[in-house]
């Protein structure tokens, strides 16, 4: 596969893990920023190699030999996250962009190594599974910070927005993956939270609350 292929055939993936229906042609392109136009012809391309099936105006659903290839490209992706956060000391909001990169290097046996050399990571810096080789993943038990009640108690595993931006006010916070949170009181006008994390007391918004994944302890 090409590197554009790859891309492609990765947003589908992500898609159909937050979705039960099959993707729209409209869902890529705008998780991909292009044009209607472009995903159908790569859409076609894909559905050649079998990795999708496709019809037009049906959507799309990956093949299980496009499945598989999804989850490849996520599990080197999410590798080389915790190799560059674990062993060269990047933070989580710098990986993401460079292990798009490396995402498409195509050496199985590298990856492989590569997972043993991090003693076979389940997750990565985000709290993300990773896929082992044979592309299961093992899921964790967990819901949305904006989803607990008042006194319920939970600790952090996963974030839903990646983004730079978000990550960096989680690290101004001092939020991330194992923080102790406790919900402290909800807001019933704006649902914003008062939470203590840890030792410290502070007000987060629903906005933030829903973008954090917690394990009720």
């Amino acid at each position: 596969m090409t590197f554009s292929e790859e891309n492609y055939l990765k947003t589908i993936y992500h898609l159909t893990t937050i979705s039960d229906s099959e993707v729209s042609t409209n869902a890529i392109a705008e998780k991909m920023e292009t044009k209607a136009s472009s995903v159908t012809d790569m859409l076609k391309k894909l559905a050649e190699k079998d990795l999708i099936n496709y019809k037009k105006y049906q959507g799309v659903s990956l093949t299980e030999k496009g499945s598989l290839s999804a989850k490849m490209i996520v599990r080197k992706h999410r590798l080389w996250e915790v190799f560059l956060v674990e062993k060269l000391d990047f933070s989580w909001d710098e990986v993401h962009d460079i292990a798009e990169q490396l995402e498409h290097i195509k050496s199985e046996k590298l990856i492989n190594k590569l997972d043993d050399f991090l003693d076979n990571p389940t997750e990565d810096p985000h709290g993300d599974p990773i896929p082992n080789a044979n592309g299961q993943i093992i899921s964790v038990e967990k819901q949305l910070l904006s989803e607990l009640n008042e006194n319920q108690t939970g600790i952090c595993v996963g974030v839903k927005d990646t983004s730079s931006e978000f990550l960096k006010y989680l690290n101004k916070q001092e939020i991330a993956l194992g923080s102790k949170i406790e919900i402290l009181s909800k807001e019933t006008f704006d649902m914003s939270l008062k939470i203590k994390v840890e030792a410290r007391e502070l007000t987060i918004s629903n906005k933030i609350a829903s973008n954090l994944f917690v394990k009720i302890v």
